[in-house]
């Protein structure tokens, strides 16, 4: 946390020896050197919030606000809450727009990005492996202007041209296959990719445009483990595209429990209304344009951890920004399993809130038994305010998991 720096002022004189009004002029000084000291190295000047970030600066943050990479026991490809649009309407309600959006996670930050509408955004994940993958969806939004191009890069599925190949000159082919329209429904453009083979072709190419992209555009340099870690996602999405799912190591028992990115993209919030950032022509491009201006940083940071957590904050603060969204899964079960959920909640109360700022948490019932769960659905995901959670924190009120996803819940069926 950055402090002020109040520079003082000392008379070394006795106050007897000084005419009366030389003796006011330097109190008066002081005075003012106290209410207004001037700018120290310690004591930086405040930003605007950005509207756009340079690819250094990009860089910079994302590397100066990690930590140390940690384990967790699970290949986060993708989300795996099936109720994650349940609270879309909710967030309206609650006035959650704007500001800085922090979430932890793959993709489903996206959606919510893209209905928050924030100013930057932060996405914060104890494995190094996760900002890879952030990486790599944010090369695939840089090189896709249309969801129809982001999905083809995605599942290194090449998109069909008009222009016959050398080996099909002189020769009878089968119909070329209809590119979709830029406002087709998602299950026309799940549907269109169903007929389309990935290829080692396209997924090698693709593959070389995206590390490149990364450390020429981004100016991101990639160690050899990160190179080996973007290889290992890319070609997952390669092998199973939008069939790929959530996996923990080991299996973990739950089999083919968790639901496909296919399953993901085409839920609806509790009124039936499609609602991911693949299935509405404007949110995908405003995620898109979030990226391109370079507002969307990937951290490496344990929500306990000493550093992340409050380098966001510091940086917050010094933009003017205040905390709109905090995305955060199941995360502080864990936190509780590794006794680190005292310094998780330090860390929120030296974050910029408001008397809005919302926690939008997810609870997987096939664990626990929530009141607010919808049937249907392997998660329920709830809100809080963050400031209601401080207090309560402050209160001694958080002594389990159960505490925190029980008490002072918002749910999206609640008025």
């Amino acid at each position: 946390m950055l402090h002020n720096v109040i520079t003082r002022f000392h008379l070394f004189q006795k106050i007897n020896c000084l005419p009366l009004i030389a003796y006011l002029l330097i109190a008066a000084t002081s005075v003012y050197a106290q209410q207004s000291p001037p700018p120290t190295s310690a004591q930086p000047k405040s930003l605007s919030p950005p509207e756009s970030l340079s690819a250094a600066e990009f860089a910079k943050l994302s590397r100066e606000m990690s930590e140390d990479g940690g384990y967790f026991l699970s290949d986060n490809f993708t989300s795996n809450e099936t109720s994650y649009l349940h609270i879309v309407d909710k967030l309206k309600q609650m006035g959650a727009s704007g500001g800085a959006y922090i979430g932890v996670g793959p993709e489903q930050n996206f959606t919510y990005i893209a209905k928050i509408r924030p100013r930057i955004a932060f996405l914060i994940d104890i494995r190094r492996q996760a900002v890879i993958q952030h990486l790599m969806y944010k090369a695939i939004f840089h090189l896709s202007p249309t969801r129809t191009e982001f999905l083809s890069r995605l599942m290194s599925k090449p998109l069909p041209s008009d222009k016959p190949t050398e080996a099909e000159k002189d020769k009878p082919v089968a119909p070329k296959l209809t590119m979709p329209k830029a406002d087709a429904p998602i299950e026309e453009l799940l549907a269109f990719f169903n007929k389309i083979q990935a290829t080692d072709a396209a997924y090698t190419a693709n593959l070389a445009e995206i590390i490149k992209t990364i450390e020429t555009e981004f100016q991101f340099s990639l160690s050899k483990d990160d190179k080996a870690s973007l290889e290992y996602v890319y070609k997952n999405f390669r092998s199973e595209g939008v069939d790929i799912a959530f996996r923990l190591d080991g299996g973990g028992g739950w089999g083919n429990y968790f639901p496909s990115m296919r399953e993901l993209i085409v839920q609806t919030d509790l009124n039936g209304k499609q609602g991911n950032f693949l299935a509405v022509v404007d949110d995908y491009n405003f995620v898109r344009d979030m990226h391109r201006k370079n507002l969307i940083i990937p951290i490496v940071g344990d929500f306990g951890g000493a550093k992340a957590l409050v380098a966001i904050g510091d940086y917050l603060r010094k933009t003017g920004l205040t905390v709109t969204a905090y995305y955060l899964s199941n995360v502080e079960q864990y936190l509780f399993d590794g006794s680190s959920f005292e310094a998780f909640a330090k860390n929120v109360k030296r974050l910029p809130l408001t008397d809005k700022s919302l926690f939008i948490r997810a609870v997987f019932n096939m664990r626990f038994s929530h009141p607010a769960a919808v049937p249907g659905h392997i998660s329920t995901t709830l809100m809080q305010l963050m400031t209601g959670f401080v207090k309560d924190f402050d209160a001694g009120k958080y002594r389990n998991y159960g505490d925190v996803i029980f008490n002072d819940y918002i749910s999206a069926q609640k008025p």
